[in-house]
């Protein structure tokens, strides 16, 4: 199952909607209004698609520190995927937004975190999959009883004490995700210092995709790294540790898999600077 697609077509879904081996998650999300998203899948989905809140299925509650969107609980997350018929290591999950990878990157990462790889994203999201006229509705999925036992990759993500102690050392580069003026620290719209990690190297989540929110070729995602290609370890951050799986993803399309995350993210960080 290792060799399962990072990413498929709008066409490769149609054409495998009733494949029992394969559940579909709607993962879009709005920060500025968190209900959005799931308003929207009630309103029209794909086919059986499963709905999937970042704030209350993808993170745990928010604390003081670590973060505005902390790591969930990996048996909480595990009970959840076994509730819409994910089988351990078996099931191929097809996760979609509306952001460009934004939110369902998380999904795909932290599938990956708890063990099953078996976890593409749609290309161009909902917004391709309506735009080539295939079938939506507002029936919601009938639960399903899968078996999911996660085995947790914990190192595959650092907190605030190992990026101090890693950040500097040659062989190791910090990535900032956010778009340039957030790191540059021109403006900063949720967090209530500007600015960035010291040492950290801006390159930005949108850059994964093209504006209608399909992946780059692999040959582009190599070129894109091809300054740090030669790391032996990637740690990769954003705000809040949702849109750096964007760019952790980047780094599976273009094969380095060197990619760690810091799942508190910026939000962490600040939070010891107030």
């Amino acid at each position: 199952m290792t060799n399962s697609p990072l990413v498929v077509s709008a066409q490769y879904l149609s054409e495998h909607l009733d494949d029992p081996q394969i559940v579909i998650v709607d993962c879009r999300f709005a920060l500025s209004d968190p209900k959005l998203g799931h308003q929207q899948y009630l309103l029209s989905h794909i086919p059986g698609a499963h709905y999937l809140d970042l704030n209350q299925d993808l993170s745990a509650p928010v604390g003081r520190h670590g973060g505005r969107h902390p790591l969930p609980d990996a048996n909480h997350l595990a009970q959840k995927l076994a509730g819409i018929g994910v089988d351990f290591q078996q099931t191929l999950v097809v996760a979609y937004d509306d952001s460009r990878f934004a939110f369902a990157a998380r999904l795909w990462w932290l599938l990956r975190y708890l063990g099953h790889n078996n976890v593409a994203l749609l290309d161009g999201g909902w917004t391709a999959w309506q735009s080539q006229a295939y079938p939506v509705t507002d029936v919601l999925p009938t639960p399903q009883q899968g078996h999911f036992v996660p085995q947790l990759r914990s190192n595959w993500v650092v907190n605030i004490d190992a990026v101090k102690a890693l950040k500097d050392l040659p062989e190791v580069a910090l990535v900032d995700s956010r778009e340039s003026d957030r790191y540059l620290g021109k403006q900063e719209p949720i967090d209530p210092i500007a600015g960035h990690i010291p040492g950290a190297i801006n390159y930005p989540w949108q850059e994964v995709t093209n504006p209608q929110g399909f992946v780059l070729p692999n040959l582009e995602q190599q070129q894109r790294w091809a300054d740090i290609e030669s790391k032996t370890e990637v740690i990769v951050y954003c705000g809040s540790g949702v849109t750096a799986c964007v760019n952790l993803f980047s780094l599976e399309l273009a094969g380095i898999h060197a990619g760690k995350l810091y799942a508190g993210s910026w939000s962490d960080w600040c939070s010891y600077l107030q």
